[in-house]
């Protein structure tokens, strides 16, 4: 069984009630932070009853993973802008400088209570990592397809680790949130001449 099949078994919350109710665990994510986020509190914000919430995301752990899945603009391997170079501008601006900087400070919060929380650990590995990872291997393989990268560069298994890196260290060592012109220019300096990719 499928999980869109599953989930439709499961209720029947319309996509855009749905977006609703993530947008909502996201507001209420920002205010309080996970560890003070209750279902109750989600419940009440979004006019819910609580055991259609734990019928549909069984969880607060599961609940939180897939608003920030349902956050993000679109699928990592969707983009094919026929060079690696294009892919990585093109993901780059799916989301604005206002965007990027409402997302890195979410994400600054989850990422120490992944660490405390091993059902919010397998959550995000589940719906955010594993995906995107498995995206980002898409892609880096039809830039080895097209000849751009050598398949035995051994950059390629730390792309994500590079891209997730820059945008994380842009608050912390600058003190700045990251931004669009600030990840293009990290994309052309540090990824690109690592897997071997002109930036120009």
């Amino acid at each position: 069984m499928t999980e869109a099949t599953a989930t439709a078994r499961r209720s029947r919350i319309t996509p855009e009630r749905e977006a609703e109710l993530y947008d909502a665990v996201l507001d209420l994510l920002r205010e309080v932070g996970y560890d003070a986020l209750t279902m109750d509190a989600v419940a009440a914000r979004t006019r819910s009853s609580k055991a259609t919430l734990y019928r549909q995301w069984g969880g607060k752990a599961e609940l939180v993973a897939k608003a920030v899945r349902h956050n993000k603009p679109g699928r990592v391997g969707d983009v094919d802008t026929g060079s690696l170079k294009g892919d990585l501008h093109a993901l780059t601006m799916r989301a604005d400088d206002c965007e990027m900087e409402q997302s890195s400070a979410l994400m600054r919060g989850l990422a120490m209570a992944v660490h405390g929380n091993p059902d919010l650990l397998k959550a995000f590995r589940e719906h955010l990592i594993e995906p995107e990872m498995a995206d980002f291997r898409r892609v880096l393989q039809r830039a080895i397809d097209r000849g751009e990268i050598r398949a035995d560069n051994p950059a390629i298994g730390f792309v994500m680790h590079m891209m997730i890196g820059g945008f994380a260290a842009r608050t912390m060592i600058d003190e700045q949130p990251p931004t669009q012109e600030f990840l293009l220019s990290y994309i052309d300096a540090v990824v690109l001449p690592a897997l071997g990719v002109p930036a120009s």
